[in-house]
């Protein structure tokens, strides 16, 4: 088992030569785990610079010893010790066994040791090598191991590791899933060829980790998906951590590792929420300012601008004289403004059969529409509203069983479609602005009473 003898490590060129072993102690001494070597007889033949810094017995105290007895375990322990070592050399493959060995200041130390026979070049048995490492730091790499095969099988949550070029490089069942693809078919693709919309704020938010480092807190993000049908908008709440490699001098970055779960439906809900909460408390104010109008149909404007903060860009009140609406009462079209009644007196409106407002009125319930994609400012022209309106509200005005007009609420291209939600509130606007239009009419502030319609 000496340099020359030709049965330790195998190195290049001669172990022999004057610079083998030199190249056989530097190789032995810049390895990560304690290492020494016995003969036949169970002589220590090398002993290395990880074994001296765990047990504190240098190179050349160890060296040459028999076994481990008197100096590194208890000699109650040396005798099966020194079997289970030995016995490796006649045993297939790595024996695997924990010892308590002795420090030489006293203290004590329980190591996990892999032993491996060694053979001389005639085939016979001619030592054993034996590696071994402190138990609590090989626990430490075994569960830090387990912990990272856990993430990336049956994590409840998308785990994703990405090189420094953002391409993924592991993904787990949960991330496959949410991206939308097989997990081997996601590896090595530009992130942007997973994710349309908000791409750039999660490459922005890791190359930020590769810099930076790790931030504080989890991050929201919002995101498109190219896969699968249907809405594929998602919101995904995301923690990040810069990985680097333990073997480097210095800390070299080999990606990131991207932790996440979809808290859509939570969001939305919370948004709902909000929503619900912001439009109640309009219709609040508005009820306390209208109480304040002496005129009538000032407190019916003046609860349609409640209502107009954060719900549409324009509305207009066409009121039922006979057979006839009659635009009443209008937000500017050419700006944003209060909604005021019509300038010069109400003006009658010609509406087609299929006009939104008219059927309003026939159905005595909500109706919405939207220009179709390619729709030109044409399409608002010719149902009379604002050139910019794409999307239409029409809420019918009821009071004492009696079909009094049609408010209409607008929004342009950079808001979203009229949805149930929003029909359900612009019938709560709907009644409390048909209360004061039906007073309005009551004391002939509004015009012509209008016809009763069931």
């Amino acid at each position: 088992m000496s340099p020359s003898s030709g049965t330790g490590t195998t190195v290049p060129g001669d172990p022999g030569a004057p610079g083998g072993a030199v190249l056989l102690a530097a190789l032995l001494d810049g390895m990560d785990a304690a290492l020494c070597a016995f003969d036949a007889h169970g002589t220590i033949t090398h002993w290395n610079r990880e074994a001296e810094r765990i047990l504190g017995w240098s190179a050349a105290e160890a060296v040459g010893r028999h076994g481990f007895a008197g100096w590194a375990v208890r000699t109650a322990d040396a005798q099966d010790v020194r079997r289970r070592l030995l016995a490796a050399m006649d045993a297939p493959g790595r024996q695997v066994d924990e010892f308590a060995l002795l420090r030489k200041d006293g203290g004590r130390v329980l190591v996990r040791t892999q032993s491996s026979g060694v053979r001389g070049a005639d085939g016979k048995p001619a030592g054993v090598y034996c590696a071994f490492s402190e138990v609590h730091a090989q626990i430490d790499l075994e569960r830090s191991i387990a912990l990272g095969e856990a993430l990336f099988e049956d994590a409840s949550w998308g785990v994703v590791a990405v090189d420094v070029d953002l391409r993924p490089t592991v993904v787990n069942a949960y991330a496959a899933r949410a991206l939308g693809g097989g997990r081997a078919s996601l590896l090595g693709r530009p992130l942007g060829e997973l994710v349309t919309q908000g791409v750039e704020e999660l490459e922005g938010a890791l190359h930020h980790v590769l810099a930076e480092g790790a931030p504080p807190a989890p991050a929201e993000l919002w995101v498109t998906l190219r896969a699968g049908e249907g809405d594929r908008r998602r919101c995904w709440r995301s923690g990040f951590l810069r990985l680097s490699s333990p073997l480097a001098e210095k800390p070299v970055p080999l990606g990131v590792g991207w932790l996440f779960r979809d808290v859509t439906a939570a969001k939305l809900a919370e948004q709902e929420a909000d929503l619900v909460r912001f439009r109640s408390s309009q219709l609040h104010r508005a009820a306390r300012q209208a109480a304040e109008c002496e005129d009538p149909m000032e407190a019916a404007t003046s609860s349609l601008d409640y209502a107009l903060a954060g719900f549409a860009d324009h509305v207009v009140v066409d009121l039922l004289e006979g057979e006839r609406l009659v635009r009443t009462a209008a937000t500017p079209f050419d700006a944003p403004g209060p909604c005021l009644p019509v300038s010069g007196g109400s003006i009658p409106v010609v509406y087609g059969a299929g006009h939104p407002a008219v059927q309003a009125v026939e159905r005595t319930g909500p109706v919405r529409v939207s220009a179709g994609p390619g729709a030109d400012d044409r399409w608002a022209v010719e149902r009379r509203w604002p050139r910019d309106s794409v999307h239409a509200l029409c809420a019918v005005l009821r009071s004492r069983g009696r079909t009094l007009g049609v408010v209409t609420f607008l929004r342009a291209a950079n808001r979203s479609a009229f949805g149930r939600p929003d029909a359900v509130y612009a019938e709560s606007v709907a009644v409390r602005v048909a209360s004061a239009v039906d007073l309005a009419l009551l004391t002939g502030g509004g015009g012509t009473p209008p016809s009763p319609r069931g």
